[in-house]
C-alpha cells in the first residue's frame, strides 16, 4: 500500500550519471562522487549498496533516539550497522536486496533493546520504504563491554 506524504519536510534530488560505472552528485554539491560496481576495488568510488547502506544507518539510528526518548532512555550512543545484500532472486526482475541493521547501546542487554528495535523500526522512513519489498533482519547486540548476546527477528 502506498501512503501519500500530508507534509513536505525536506527535498533533495540527486543525478546519476553512467549507472554502476558513472557518478551521482546531489544539485547542493554536498554528496559528489564516483562509482563502481561492487565487486570491482576502484580507489575513489562508492556503489549503490554503500550509499544505501549509510543512509539507512543514519536514519535508523535517528529513529531509535527518537522511540528511545518516549521512554525516558538516551540513544544518542547507539551503534548501528547496516548490511545491504545485492543477489539474483528468482523474479522477472532478477535482482533484489537484503538488509540487516545490527544495533547495540552502551549499558543495554540484546533482550532488552529489541523492542525498541521494532518500535524504531515501526517509524524509520527507510523501514517503511522497503517494507514487504526487502527482507529486513534486525539484530539487537549486547554492548561491547559486558557479555556478548543477541537477540534477532526477521522481518519479511
Amino acid at each position: 500500500m502506498t501512503v501519500p506524504l500530508t507534509r513536505s519536510l525536506y527535498r533533495t534530488t540527486a543525478h546519476a550519471a553512467g549507472g554502476r560505472t558513472g557518478a551521482v552528485r546531489t544539485d547542493d554539491g554536498r554528496l559528489d562522487v564516483r562509482l563502481a560496481p561492487p565487486r570491482k576495488k576502484v580507489p575513489g568510488t562508492t556503489n549503490p549498496e554503500q550509499l544505501f547502506a549509510a543512509g539507512f544507518a543514519a536514519c535508523f539510528t535517528s529513529a531509535l533516539a527518537e522511540v528511545a526518548a518516549e521512554f525516558g532512555a538516551d540513544a544518542s550512543a547507539a551503534r548501528v550497522a547496516c548490511e545491504v545484500e545485492l543477489g539474483t532472486t528468482d523474479t522477472p526482475a532478477g535482482y533484489g536486496l537484503a538488509v540487516s541493521l545490527t544495533v547495540s547501546l552502551p549499558g543495554w542487554r540484546a533482550a532488552d533493546l529489541q523492542p525498541l528495535l521494532h518500535r524504531a523500526d515501526a517509524v524509520c522512513p527507510y523501514s517503511q520504504a522497503v517494507r514487504g519489498n526487502v527482507p529486513l533482519t534486525l539484530l539487537a547486540v549486547d554492548d561491547q563491554d559486558g557479555p556478548t548476546t543477541s537477540a534477532a527477528d526477521d522481518r519479511a
